[in-house]
């Protein structure tokens, strides 16, 4: 299986560890939102916060959308016409209080 993403990220929102590294979860859902989207990005939750009886909400950081699939596993984001090419598309900066999908 090979796919292709492309993922804006909010590096306001980034946190970043001691290394200098943020690590992030990546969500792929089946379904596309109102701006064509089918990826999401939050920062990773540690073993411990996810097994806590009430984990910390998540933090979204980006999303983003398929953009490319070899053998069609998993579902290319549907095109959303914005009034802006598809190449020329970003995400990076922009406010998404209703994430996820």
């Amino acid at each position: 299986m090979a796919s292709i993403i492309s993922l804006g990220l909010n590096k306001e929102k980034l946190q970043f560890n001691d290394k200098g590294w943020a690590n992030i979860t990546v969500f792929i859902n089946d379904e596309t939102n109102q701006y064509g989207q089918n990826v999401s990005a939050s920062n990773e939750l540690s073993k411990e916060e996810r097994e806590q009886e009430n984990p910390p909400a998540k933090v979204y950081v980006g999303n983003g959308r398929v953009v490319w699939t070899k053998d069609g596993s998993i579902a290319k984001a549907d095109f959303v016409e914005r009034g802006v090419e598809s190449s020329e598309q970003s995400t990076a900066g922009r406010e998404t209080p209703d994430l996820p999908f």
